[in-house]
């Protein structure tokens, strides 16, 4: 009998990846597809962190690395911690998993038990409520519309807590918003955590450095709630390293053990040549890190321009990540050929086959009357992209 686990099939895929594979079988065609689907940087890792990893194989790295990740990694991850965030931790609250994918699942899994619900901020990572469900979780969501950038209040933060209530995940800057919560606007959904001692706070703050605003700020800062927040980073955005597969969590003793315990059943160590990489990416010329940044900066304001362009298109001025969130519910409803546009997921597919543009819908994030695109890629790509989305919308009626 093939039957799958409930645990499965309660699970949706991932929406991000099921529209690259779509564009990738349109471009084996031979269409000339742009991908804004995938959220990763374009840029080539650092030679200074491939120099590493080739010397961590020449030096015979090659056996299985601790479960926690290795020592000097985590001194590095410490190290960056206190001199870029003000924290002190030792390095027995640190843990290396297999990209910060990794680490998110990981804690929601040693915390959560059935029925517990976790609050998470829509627009959302496609992947939060997925692996609440497969905690056995329940997820409660709070929407942040566009006219508050995608943020939400204290007061909503209030009004959805229940004594069930056992997490918050938060994520600044986010995915796939690019929103950036200010130090005062975390202070004010801290202030309301510091009410609830059972409630612990993920704070993924993986596109750290990809902040247009000046310093990154964590919720983790607050005294009344740091001995419940766990931080979650890692080395693929700031870095370029997405294939390299190193996350971490920054984490109250208690949590890092558990984590620890649950990791060393299911997956063990990280990768021992990507560690040893990012052991020179955390210790290394930083400098890379702000060219990267630079680049996006510009693209972002390049996609924001194009975008206002567009007749009926609503877009807000992202402040971090690498992705714009415009909202185009004014298309629904409308036709071209074959094609009628009932809801984001039809404009998305028309979008890519007939501009030829991958771009992802927002019902997948919780958002559905938006549309998710990464400016992560070249200014002309980008530049082609949004004016193909220009013409492919005009032509509906």
């Amino acid at each position: 009998m093939s039957q799958v686990s409930d645990r499965i099939t309660s699970l949706s895929p991932s929406e991000t990846l099921a529209m690259s594979q779509k564009s990738s079988e349109l471009a084996e065609q031979g269409i000339n597809v742009i991908n804004l689907s995938v959220g990763e940087p374009d840029f080539n890792t650092p030679d200074h962190i491939k120099v590493a990893a080739k010397k961590a194989i020449d030096d015979n790295f090659s056996f299985y690395s601790p479960v926690p990740g290795y020592l000097d990694l985590r001194k590095a991850i410490v190290a960056k911690l206190k001199k870029e965030n003000g924290f002190d931790f030792s390095t027995d609250r640190i843990i290396v998993s297999n990209g910060a994918k990794q680490s998110v699942c990981n804690v929601i899994l040693s915390i959560i038990n059935p029925g517990d619900e976790v609050i998470i901020p829509a627009p959302y990572w496609v992947s939060y409520p997925e692996m609440v469900k497969l905690a056995e979780g329940t997820n409660v969501f709070i929407y942040g519309g566009i006219e508050q950038d995608f943020k939400i209040t204290p007061e909503q933060l209030e009004s959805v807590i229940t004594p069930k209530t056992r997490a918050l995940i938060l994520c600044s800057p986010s995915n796939p918003t690019g929103s950036v919560y200010t130090k005062e606007e975390l202070k004010g959904l801290a202030e309301v955590i510091a009410k609830y001692p059972d409630i612990i706070v993920l704070s993924d703050e993986i596109y750290e450095h990809i902040n247009y605003i000046g310093q990154h700020e964590s919720i983790a800062q607050f005294p009344d709630i740091a001995d419940r927040v766990v931080i979650i980073n890692g080395v693929s955005k700031a870095y370029a390293m997405t294939g390299w597969r190193v996350g971490y969590i920054a984490a109250p003793l208690w949590i890092a053990k558990a984590t620890n315990k649950l990791q060393g059943q299911y997956t063990s160590g990280a990768s021992s040549i990507a560690q040893k990489a990012s052991v020179a990416a955390y210790n290394g010329d930083q400098s890379c890190v702000a060219e990267m940044r630079s680049a996006f900066l510009r693209r972002r304001d390049l996609g924001v321009m194009l975008l206002k362009e567009i007749p009926q298109i609503k877009v807000n001025i992202p402040q971090g990540a690498f992705y714009l969130f415009p909202e185009v519910n004014a298309y629904f409803g409308k036709s071209f050929g074959n094609y009628t546009i009932k809801d984001v997921t039809d404009l998305a597919m028309y979008l890519l086959e007939v501009g030829h543009v991958a771009t992802v819908g927002g019902a997948a994030f919780g958002a559905p009357t938006c549309l998710r695109l990464s400016y992560a890629t070249s200014d002309e790509k980008l530049t082609e992209a949004i004016g193909r989305i220009k013409e492919a919308l005009g032509k509906l009626s």
